[in-house]
């Protein structure tokens, strides 16, 4: 059955074979938008979003908050406005295609037989984007009305190092006026039946570690080398990485985002074959969970250095030291809303650490309580990767899900603090 005429537009219904539901066509035509770094269309998804601000009727602020970089904000304002209220993040830029990888044009959006749509950014995360409008669009026909005010944020340069946009936000006093109490953003999809919730997120520390050494003549054995500090120095972290992946081959309770990863990415040294270098540099991506002693860490990364020779120092490209969690406790008013509503849907939740980084790590440090959560069972996780897809059914079912979510967050009580 096709939506009544007045409910045009906000989906959820059943798809015909010959008509497609309307939230689908609005994913898909926000799909083709070609908000890929290096250079992302930002202009086009702004129209784009100004167009859904003057459909829902909600006002929509803009703040630039770096060079051609806009945050954009729908507020749908509550019954009480004094109270805290609830965001809903998302971000507007995806990641680089290799289109020779790609079956289908990765702007394309594509939809095959099975109803799996191909697009860059089908995943991670234009599709929680119009879940979002599309469940408040659907709630707003229903003549609902909620007591907290809802803020949907549309924030630009989340896919590139440092997420700058929303690091430079958090810091904004726009962001500040916008009171939250409670934040929903990204998370992954779960390939079996079960929706994944990540209560917090891994520190992700660059760092270069520095290796001075004895120049000299490439046919001598010359001593205290730059190469053999750099071999010590890789010998160390990687050690470490084999153990922290035996924890959590060999442990039925780690997911990855409770082990520490360890990746070597770069490796820098050298002028000629029959030159010994002064310096070799070598670079590590690492990624530590909220519950590592961050000040612990480091200083065993201090006597892995020393222990690899004289004068060997590091620097960090990013170091990041938030070790905030949102509370999963059912006493905690904004898990407990949260926890219900996805149990009166049926919905089994696995909850975890995020492995790797979103927005939601600035959202957190600044003492926010922030769920991550993108309604995707049943799905292989394929954000940054070849072939990205999400099938229709699957996001469909995600606006039933949001529209039960909003709700029930919106309304929670006036807590102690508020009253």
């Amino acid at each position: 059955m096709l939506p009544d005429k007045e409910d045009a537009g906000v989906g959820g219904g059943p798809t015909s074979p010959d008509v497609e539901d309307p939230s689908v066509g609005l994913f898909r035509e926000y799909l083709r938008l070609r908000t890929v770094h290096p250079q992302p269309d930002y202009v086009a998804a702004l129209r784009f979003l100004d167009r859904m601000a003057a459909e829902l009727g909600l006002p929509m602020k803009k703040i630039e908050v770096c060079l051609g970089s806009v945050v954009s904000i729908m507020t749908w304002q509550g019954t009480n406005p004094n109270l805290k209220s609830v965001l809903l993040n998302s971000h507007t830029d995806v990641v680089p295609v290799y289109q020779e990888h790609w079956k289908y044009d990765a702007f394309s959006a594509f939809k095959d037989e099975e109803g799996n749509i191909y697009g860059r950014g089908s995943q991670d995360m234009k599709c929680v984007t119009i879940q979002y409008i599309q469940a408040v669009r659907r709630l707003k026909a229903e003549g609902r009305k909620m007591l907290r005010t809802v803020h949907l944020m549309f924030v630009p340069d989340e896919e590139v190092g440092g997420h700058k946009g929303m690091e430079t936000f958090v810091a904004h006093p726009e962001f500040q006026k916008l009171n939250i109490g409670f934040a929903l953003d990204e998370g992954l999809a779960n390939p079996k039946n079960a929706f994944t919730v990540f209560y917090g997120e891994r520190n992700p520390w660059w760092i270069t570690i520095h290796c001075p050494g004895s120049p000299g003549h490439g046919s001598r054995f010359v001593e205290n080398t730059a190469a053999e500090k750099l071999r010590q120095v890789i010998n160390s972290f990687l050690d470490f990485r084999e153990m922290e992946k035996h924890r959590l081959n060999t442990s039925q309770c780690f997911t990855l985002g409770d082990v520490t990863t360890v990746n070597m990415t770069m490796v820098k040294g050298g002028v000629a074959y029959n030159v010994i270098p002064a310096e070799m540099d070598v670079s590590f991506d690492l990624r530590i969970p909220p519950t590592v002693n961050l000040q612990e860490f480091e200083k065993v990364i201090q006597r892995w250095c020393k222990e690899a020779g004289d004068d060997v120092t590091y620097d960090f490209a990013q170091k990041h030291m938030n070790q905030n969690m949102t509370s999963t406790k059912e006493s905690d008013p904004w898990w407990s809303a949260f926890s219900q509503a996805c149990r009166e849907l049926e919905i089994t939740l696995e909850k975890e650490i995020f492995p790797a980084a979103t927005d939601s790590r600035f959202i957190r440090a600044v003492g926010i309580p922030a769920i991550g959560f993108s309604p995707m069972n049943q799905t292989p996780i394929l954000l940054h990767d070849h072939n990205e897809y999400l099938n229709e059914r699957v996001f469909l079912k995600g606006i039933d899900v949001y529209t039960k979510l909003i709700p029930a967050l919106a309304n929670v009580a006036a807590t102690p603090d508020e009253a």
